[in-house]
């Protein structure tokens, strides 16, 4: 169809089509965006799985925004008789030099690709790289953010998130040595442990099992050394070991059981 308007004939083909194709590439990404969010808020996942939904989710609206773009653009393009595929040939070659220019980036996402699906790690683990140590904060497709338990914050580009230590994928293990006098008892250092174990049960905030004697883990210079252990939450074993720490010792007072300490004798010559 066509008009004249002052003078000039216009193909409304020109006018209307463009703006169809539009208008459609804008309804099926508004679609899929509500279907993509509303899979993603409804998902009964942990607080840290989510996350990891929601940004694999944005990546994925994103390809699939910038994609419905191309796609309407060169349906638009078409309509003026340019050859899409020498544009597409001119796409790729552009492509390539891009690649070539920013290949650390390209690398960067892919392993936040590979790290955000395969699950390698999750927003407030504790893990290891490098010799640094702290609970991540943030995973992004170009960068992770460890903090510290000082409070430092270091960002690693993805690429070289390899060989992480992960300390939050199994529980841990809390383990306390308690040293104690040669000439104690026996009898009674195992009577107040299993009392303390007892009293304990189920008291203990990260523990995942009941508390173990293990009996006699070394015999030191001044003192026979019992470890006692059991197994908590990933890394909630130091807090554990200090409680344990602080029961042990007064369960030992209470009892009478003697812990050994360095004592230095200062004799006065004449």
């Amino acid at each position: 169809m066509k008009v004249d308007v002052l003078g000039y004939t216009i193909n409304l083909k020109f006018i209307i089509l463009p703006l169809v194709y539009i208008i459609i590439g804008m309804i099926v990404f508004a679609i899929i965006k509500k279907l993509v969010l509303k899979t993603t808020i409804k998902s009964k996942l942990k607080l840290a799985q989510k996350q990891r939904v929601k940004t694999l989710s944005m990546v994925i609206l994103n390809i699939i925004k910038y994609t419905i773009v191309i796609l309407v653009v060169l349906a638009i393009v078409s309509l003026f008789g340019f050859k899409v595929g020498s544009i597409l040939a001119g796409l790729g070659i552009g492509t390539a030099l891009l690649g070539l220019a920013f290949q650390d980036l390209a690398k960067d996402i892919i392993a936040g690709f590979a790290i955000i699906t395969e699950g390698e790690y999750e927003i407030g683990d504790t893990i290891e790289i490098n010799g640094f140590m702290g609970e991540v904060t943030f995973i992004g497709l170009r960068t992770t953010r460890i903090r510290n338990f000082k409070g430092a914050t270091k960002i690693i580009a993805n690429h070289y998130m390899d060989n992480v230590i992960n300390y939050s994928v199994n529980n841990s293990l809390a383990v306390v040595d308690v040293s104690i006098a040669y000439e104690t008892n026996e009898k009674l250092i195992e009577d107040t442990l299993n009392k303390l174990i007892k009293d304990l049960s189920g008291k203990l905030e990260f523990a995942t099992k009941d508390i173990e004697v293990w009996g006699v883990n070394d015999l030191s210079d001044s003192a026979v050394i019992y470890r006692v252990v059991v197994e908590t939450k990933p890394m909630k074993h130091i807090i554990t070991e200090r409680i344990l720490r602080k029961e042990i010792k007064k369960a030992f007072d209470k009892a009478g059981v003697k812990i050994p300490y360095t004592q230095i004798e200062v004799h006065n010559g004449k």
